[in-house]
């Protein structure tokens, strides 16, 4: 039989104790070997890529004008009819940092866009569902669609005024002419206003035009989830005009609209400018309206 060996007792306590211990001053490393494995490399720092040279500048200069279509050819160089249903009230594109909106159609179009320097992208476009009587007028919003669609190559050229050009991969040619927008004309933040205008002017009195007529307006108000509170007022002569806005006589309309101080206004004209932001609601008249 083997003999028996005696460990002393105190030895597993040391070694509990030692493991215990808080670990002193960490040995420097050794120098690497040629069979050692490399380092992992440090976590690279995120950064944000940079815009392209001068796509900010781009979109500051659209957004800051209203663009009216004035000229319109297909790839063979005749006129785009089509595009010229409301001669009285031209297609006008309005830009914000995400979204291009077109005015003046059958119904306001809107879609998400992608400014580079030299082109400019448009998503598929929303609608609203408003049928219009006239067949020329009815058939402009898939016109406008099917040709601002997808990557257009685009040139903005300074000037008096500014010029837009949009050409689509079938070779149209769109030209916009800028106007600025309120917000490069008046100091100051505007307020919103939502004002309903009836379907019908009226006669009203005005000091500088004979036999004038009126917008009908009342304002509007709505919370912060968009849903109507209050009751609306009677409508009154509206004496004003709102930028960018065209009435059609039997058309109730809700407008999202700027009201901006006047700088210097007249002694017989009003403080205040008006200008539309969209046309958020349309249709023919309703009963009571």
């Amino acid at each position: 039989m083997s003999p028996r060996i005696h460990r002393p007792l105190w030895l597993p306590l040391a070694l509990l104790l030692a493991a215990c211990q808080a670990p002193g001053p960490a040995a420097p490393p050794a120098a690497a070997t040629a069979t050692d494995p490399a380092p992992a490399p440090a976590p690279a720092l995120q950064q944000a890529t940079p815009a392209p040279p001068g796509t900010l500048e781009t979109t500051l200069r659209l957004i800051r004008h209203h663009w009216r279509l004035v000229a319109a050819v297909d790839a063979g160089g005749h006129r785009i009819d089509a595009l010229f249903a409301r001669p009285e009230a031209p297609l006008q594109l309005d830009f914000n940092a995400s979204l291009v909106s077109v005015g003046n159609a059958c119904n306001v179009l809107s879609a998400h866009h992608t400014v580079a320097a030299d082109s400019l992208t448009i998503a598929a476009f929303a609608s609203g569902m408003r049928a219009c009587p006239d067949p020329a007028l009815a058939a402009l919003d898939g016109a406008v669609a099917n040709r601002l669609q997808g990557r257009l190559a685009m040139q903005l050229d300074a000037g008096t005024p500014p010029r837009l050009v949009l050409v689509n991969a079938a070779g149209d040619t769109l030209t916009f002419a800028g106007l600025p927008a309120a917000a490069a004309r008046f100091d100051g933040p505007p307020q919103r206003l939502f004002l309903e205008v009836a379907p019908a002017s009226a006669p009203c009195p005005h000091p500088l035009i004979p036999q004038a007529r009126c917008l009908q307006v009342r304002e509007l108000h709505y919370d912060a989830q968009g849903l109507a509170v209050g009751t609306p007022s009677a409508f009154t002569h509206f004496y004003d005009p709102i930028e960018g806005y065209t009435h059609r006589e039997g058309v109730r309309d809700v407008l999202r609209v700027d009201r901006y101080p006047r700088k210097s206004p007249p002694a017989d004209g009003s403080r205040h400018v008006y200008v539309l932001d969209k046309v958020i609601e349309t249709g023919e008249a309703r009963a009571g309206h």
